[in-house]
């Protein structure tokens, strides 16, 4: 029987949700014959027993096709459209707000909620110029809808605020530090023990780049 596939080509290709969505069955089995076979299912959009009736070789060719897609270190996508909502890169990371730090740093290390930080980085798109647009503000109840965005996005974003490093950090701590005489504000960063918090959101990125890459050992 023949079978037909869509490839994909790059982590453009690929949603989050699909990515999240094989995260959670590599994390409940180590059977590497099984997982080569979901990651063709999930990331090729095709039936289980669909993927069955393929040849050992050409399922070696499309495992070797995705995992190379995975080694791509895309740079940052500012833009990119979910159906048809287009939208953009919070270009002004100094401007994030006390709550939208709070999401971003609790979500970044979690893979199961990736959506909530990619909330915070990418808004929908109101007005756009050329190179220049702006975005909503920041929506809480949202983040289910960037589980649809591609891959490259979620990706790019990590690998920018790594390379943010201590200017991310120093931002964030300068704005707490020149707040620090509301009370809010100020319980938060006694629980961030003096910068503790920051430090701990630069080792999620970490180890973020460090399981970006799909495991096929």
């Amino acid at each position: 029987m023949k079978v037909n596939i869509k490839i994909p080509t790059s982590l453009k290709d690929i949603t989050l949700r699909q990515y999240k969505k094989y995260l959670s069955i590599q994390d409940k089995t180590t059977e590497n014959r099984f997982l080569n076979a979901k990651m063709i299912e999930i990331f090729c959009n095709v039936k289980l027993e669909q993927v069955m009736l393929l040849k050992v070789s050409d399922t070696n060719e499309i495992i070797e096709t995705l995992s190379n897609i995975f080694e791509q270190k895309p740079e940052l996508v500012k833009k990119f459209k979910i159906n048809k909502t287009e939208y953009g890169f919070h270009t002004n990371l100094d401007d994030l707000s006390l709550g939208e730090y709070i999401d971003l740093d609790m979500h970044i290390g979690d893979w199961s909620n990736m959506e909530k930080a990619m909330n915070v980085l990418y808004r929908p798109i109101l007005v756009s110029l050329k190179d220049k647009y702006s975005i909503e503000d920041y929506r809480v109840q949202e983040s289910d809808k960037l589980l649809d965005m591609p891959m490259d996005a979620a990706m790019s974003s990590v690998f920018f605020l790594w390379n943010l490093g201590l200017e991310l950090s120093q931002v964030m701590t300068n704005y707490l530090e020149s707040q620090e005489d509301n009370p809010v504000l100020t319980q938060f960063l006694n629980s961030q023990q003096n910068g503790d918090g920051i430090s701990q959101f630069t080792d999620s990125l970490r180890e973020i780049l460090q399981d970006l890459k799909i495991s096929l050992n």
